[in-house]
């Protein structure tokens, strides 16, 4: 009996040390800390861009399911002007997805304390459209926009994944849309006209828009004035209106931010299924220049360096929307 309780204590352990590593966290919190923003280097190189890990989640998905993943950051107290990006990068057996938002977030003292202490959210969706599990990674993207290096202080921040039914429906600004007096007008980004199940809708669009087109001219003591719409429809089957929502802000921005993210959302849409209507949508932002100087909607950021002096690029989404059905 003896040998037989050793042999099954043997066998329990055996199996211990086969079974599979429990899954990584699903959130993270950020540890606060002083972040390097490198100057702009003198001998007219590539800008030089510190990039920081700050947490990875992980998440096992079916091949039916697609992942929502959220990243929160908050800067401030910056030494010299910097660029602060908030950067997503995602990536699974066979592929990956990135998005990254920012803008510039001036020196303490500055005067403009609205421009001082800033908060970026960065989300996307991720469907490997097979069983997977997605790893995904945060970064804290900085750049002293002086000859000097500056540093600026992370206060708090958080990743979290989490799972969602169906495919991913969304959609990127792939290139720069301009916009001014003669275009004043565009509709980016936009989900075009798509089918889901659902009794409500969550829809979230991330505008980032620039202030000065760079082969235009530029006065760098003014600001460009645009005003942001999200709007989301749903359809009858004859292809008539069945209902329409919408979210709305009005963005001053100084050239000296430089580039601003637009965070717009409609939460808890309502499905209809009275009157002809059935579960078939579309949404997009409606951006429309009012003065100032020349703005832009920025489309995908090309050839980011993976980490510090690495050889390493990729490129991440920017404007973009997206449509979590519930």
């Amino acid at each position: 009996m003896l040998r037989k309780t050793l042999s099954l204590a043997a066998a329990v352990a055996m199996l211990a040390l086969a079974a599979p590593t429990a899954s990584a966290a699903t959130s993270v919190s950020f540890t606060p800390q002083s972040v390097l923003g490198p100057g702009v280097p003198r001998d007219g190189s590539r800008t030089d861009q510190n990039v920081v890990a700050l947490g990875t989640v992980t998440l096992d998905l079916t091949a039916t399911q697609s992942a929502q993943v959220v990243s929160v950051m908050r800067v401030n107290s910056a030494t010299v002007r910097t660029l602060f990006d908030n950067e997503i990068v995602c990536s699974w057996a066979g592929g990956g997805k990135n998005a990254v938002l920012g803008q510039n977030v001036y020196q303490k003292g500055s005067g403009s304390p609205q421009w001082e202490d800033l908060t970026l959210t960065t989300s996307q969706l991720v469907h490997p459209g097979v069983a997977a599990r997605v790893t995904c990674t945060a970064y804290v993207r900085t750049a002293s926009l002086g000859w000097d290096d500056s540093t600026v202080n992370l206060v708090s921040g958080s990743l979290r994944i989490a799972p969602t039914a169906g495919r991913a429906i969304q959609a990127a600004v792939p290139v720069t849309v301009p916009l001014d007096a003669q275009n004043p007008i565009t509709r980016q980004p936009a989900i075009p006209m798509f089918d889901v199940p659902a009794r409500t809708l969550d829809v979230v669009a991330d505008t980032e828009y620039m202030v000065c087109n760079t082969s235009t001219p530029c006065d760098k003591t003014k600001t460009s004035k645009a005003a942001f719409t999200l709007i989301v429809n749903q359809w009858k089957a004859d292809g008539t209106l069945c209902q329409t929502d919408s979210a709305a802000v009005t963005a001053d921005t100084p050239y000296w931010v430089h580039h601003v993210v637009v965070p717009l959302k409609l939460t808890g849409f309502p499905v209809k299924t009275d009157n002809g209507c059935i579960p078939r949508f579309n949404a997009y932002v409606l951006v429309k220049w009012l003065s100032g100087q020349t703005g832009a909607v920025q489309g995908v950021a090309a050839n980011l360096t993976d980490a510090r002096g690495s050889t390493g690029r990729h490129n991440s989404d920017m404007s973009a929307i997206y449509v979590v059905p519930r």
